[in-house]
């Protein structure tokens, strides 16, 4: 049985025991100690300016870039991490597809700068969900885990149901940026009664890709009257 299939749904305590049977090891170098040991952390692609300072795609200054000139998107201002590729794309299929839950912990810690230097410390944390079936299958959203996390580590509020899936979506890999805003449009819905008024939110993934997903979640707060939406993924794809 895969260890992580055990470690999911322990408690920190019991953990720290099967840790001691089995140490964790590091996803990308496979040394005993951290699940993102210090050295791989340091090599991780990061997400520097030059970046459009909307949706933080790679740009020639650290303004709009021309897509976000021409047809600003939904959201106030996303952010990242990492770029998505290389370690950062290997740890994120860790924890996604490998089931690697407590790789949550660390990446929220290699998230907390992004966040507390981009975003207000008043904001509500929000996980993306997924759809019933996908966390059934997976065991967790990887998401929520994050947001989870981060709460933990930095203060700032969360509110895990604040957002839901209404409706079943088809995987986003393999579709164009047409196709993606097309399946995700209208997949969300906002509760009003969750979020205290006047509240901003940063959505927190695990990457962003096209930007569609995110537009679709902040469609549903605006719907709901709120007009500071944020995102923050541990990495984009550029």
């Amino acid at each position: 049985m895969n260890i992580e299939t055990l470690r999911r749904p322990l408690t920190r305590l019991t953990k720290a025991s099967i840790d001691l049977l089995f140490p964790p090891r590091c996803v990308i170098c496979n040394r005993y100690g951290e699940f993102i040991c210090e050295l791989c952390a340091d090599l991780l692609p990061r997400a520097l300016p030059p970046r459009c300072t909307v949706c933080w795609e790679p740009a020639v200054s650290t303004n709009y870039c021309l897509r976000c000139h021409r047809e600003p998107p939904a959201f106030t201002a996303a952010r990242s991490s990492f770029v998505y590729q290389d370690t950062a794309r290997a740890i994120v299929h860790a924890f996604k597809y490998s089931y690697v839950s407590s790789l949550a912990r660390p990446m929220a810690g290699l998230m907390v700068e992004a966040l507390t230097e981009n975003f207000p410390h008043t904001a509500v944390l929000v996980p993306v969900p997924l759809s019933t079936r996908r966390e059934r299958v997976r065991g967790y959203n990887q998401a929520k885990l994050l947001a989870r996390e981060l709460g933990e580590i930095t203060g700032y509020p969360l509110a895990e149901r604040a957002l839901a899936r209404v409706r079943s979506t088809l995987p986003q890999v393999r579709q164009d940026a047409v196709s993606r805003r097309t399946n995700m449009h209208g997949a969300f819905k906002a509760r009003e009664e969750i979020l205290p008024a006047g509240a901003s939110v940063v959505l927190i993934d695990d990457v962003i890709t096209s930007g569609a997903t995110i537009e679709a979640c902040t469609q549903a707060f605006r719907e709901i009257g709120i007009s500071d939406v944020f995102a923050l993924a541990f990495a984009r794809e550029d």
